[in-house]
């Protein structure tokens, strides 16, 4: 292809992305929305509900039902209006309010790859004291912690026209209002406070739209040259979504320096990071098609803390190592003296270790590389649960094979760029100490990056933990581990001066 070719056909392909992009949820793929208007009129309350469903959620749903047919769909009404009912709650001096449903609606919205939003909107009544102290708290989906939620009393502002309409300035700290108090004084509202979680907000960033992909791969007219641009696209929407934060780049180069690791390594930890990716998006995909209660943010929150322990456990081990083999070159520099014993253990630990004399084993890279990168993007998943909604299970899965190509080849170069400046460092003699002190700190920020995944986790689950205690104990945790050791070996050898053996 010429460079003319070329560059026509990638400006064809964000034509397309961008004209075909749209319809995609703001708020992300994930996310269910709430938003209770209440008002006093003719002495009782008058509640309007609203619920916003992306498109992974109503995937969930729709699927649940077997076929979305209209007497399922209002089935499904009356199911969210019990939810409803049930999840608001009203109190007035302590006591409860009981809710009574007036009307019932919902309809839906093309989203991202032709994926359906479902809205649901449900008007209810309340018999009021005409003098009270209304509180009102909003636990519907309380297990979802993402999204919008709100509540709005007169002379309060609701800027989004009843979730229809998210402002972009929003988008990026949505609202999470979950609980109002005011005074009900001859029915009119006063003194009103809105209160919520701001730790609960769900930021949206992105280089590139996640329904970019799943609309082209959605056309109905599949034209050869729609369908090589489809597949241009996925290899280049991959490449871009590797340059996003995540995926662990940060643990891939850090792993990389403090190993001295060779080209082929670099390819190999990619590798296994893109595979780790690839997986986890079909994993999902799978327990969403075949599991459809499933709730997916949960899993984001458990992949985040598993990959933070496994992180944090490898970072332990590699700073050990490395300490380990510092007190071994501080004894040789006292005793200038190598026995055989001390030779076959050297010759063990460089049979199992990274080539270069890293103290970092190769499995434990590849380990803390896929757990850097397991956390599945939506736009993979919702290109997946595209294909399954339009019979095209084969074709999106071979769009994912690609995607996860371009993530590859980024973080492929990455490595190699990483390894490379690493090399050229180690030649210059003004930089030979920081090529000795490499390990600590690669261990050092793997060790750091686990804390943090571990905290975000916890935090995610709603422990209650303050972040930097837990990022500090298990920082100190981790030091503890690697040190100790090693200072009760040095503390036995002051007894037994020839038995200078490291312990296996």
């Amino acid at each position: 292809m010429t460079r003319s070719a070329a560059l026509g056909a990638w400006s064809a392909f964000f034509f397309l992305a961008a004209a075909g992009g749209a319809s995609a949820h703001p708020l992300g793929n994930f996310t269910i929305n709430h938003l209770a208007e209440i008002r006093p009129q003719r002495g009782d309350l008058r509640i309007h509900y609203v619920l916003d469903i992306a498109e992974i959620p109503t995937f969930q749903i729709m699927h649940a039902t077997g076929s979305w047919t209209p007497q399922q769909q209002r089935d499904w009404d009356g199911e969210e209006a019990l939810r409803v009912g049930n999840g608001l709650s009203i109190e007035a001096g302590g006591a409860a309010l009981p809710m009574h449903l007036e009307r019932v609606a919902s309809r839906t919205r093309p989203g991202a790859g032709g994926l359906p939003i479902l809205y649901w909107t449900g008007d209810f009544i309340v018999s009021a004291p005409l003098k009270s102290t209304i509180t009102v708290r909003d636990l519907v989906y309380a297990d979802r912690r993402i999204g919008w939620k709100d509540i709005v009393l007169p002379g309060l502002s609701e800027p989004t026209d009843e979730l229809r309409s998210y402002p972009s300035a929003l988008i990026g700290s949505p609202r999470h209002n979950d609980v109002a108090t005011f005074d009900l004084v001859n029915g009119r509202v006063a003194d009103a406070r809105v209160t919520g979680d701001d730790a609960a907000s769900w930021g949206v960033s992105s280089i590139v739209r996640s329904s970019a992909l799943s609309d082209l791969f959605a056309r109905g007219t599949q034209t050869p040259l729609l369908i090589f641009l489809t597949i241009l696209a996925a290899f280049g929407l991959g490449a871009l979504h590797g340059l996003e934060p995540g995926h662990g780049k940060a643990l891939l180069a850090f792993t990389l320096v403090g190993a001295r690791a060779t080209f082929k390594q670099a390819g190999i930890l990619a590798a296994a990071l893109t595979f780790a990716h690839t997986i986890a998006v079909l994993l999902l995909g799978a327990l969403l098609f075949f599991a459809a209660g499933f709730a997916t943010e949960s899993l984001f929150t458990w992949i985040t803390l598993l990959s933070g322990a496994a992180v944090a456990v490898i970072g332990a081990r590699t700073l050990s190592a490395a300490v380990r083999r510092a007190r071994h070159a501080h004894e040789h520099h006292h005793h200038h003296h190598k026995d055989h014993d001390h030779n076959d253990h050297d010759d063990h630990e460089h049979a199992h270790a990274i080539p270069g004399g890293a103290p970092l084993h190769f499995p434990s890279a590849v380990i803390a590389a896929m757990s850097g990168g397991i956390a599945p993007c939506p736009a993979a998943i919702v290109v997946l649960l595209a294909a399954l909604h339009l019979h095209r299970v084969g074709y999106g899965l071979f769009l994912i094979v690609v995607f996860s190509l371009g993530l590859a080849t980024i973080l492929t170069g990455l490595g190699l760029a990483v390894v490379h400046g690493a090399a050229w460092l180690q030649r210059r003699s003004s930089f030979a100490r920081l090529t000795r002190i490499a390990p600590f700190v690669s261990s050092g920020v793997i060790s750091t990056i686990g804390a943090i995944m571990l905290a975000q986790g916890l935090a995610d689950q709603g422990a209650g933990v303050p972040s930097l205690g837990v990022i500090a104990l298990t920082l100190c945790s981790i030091a503890a581990f690697a040190i100790i050791p090693s200072l009760l070996s040095t503390g036995s050898t002051h007894h037994h001066p020839l038995a200078i053996k490291e312990p296996v």
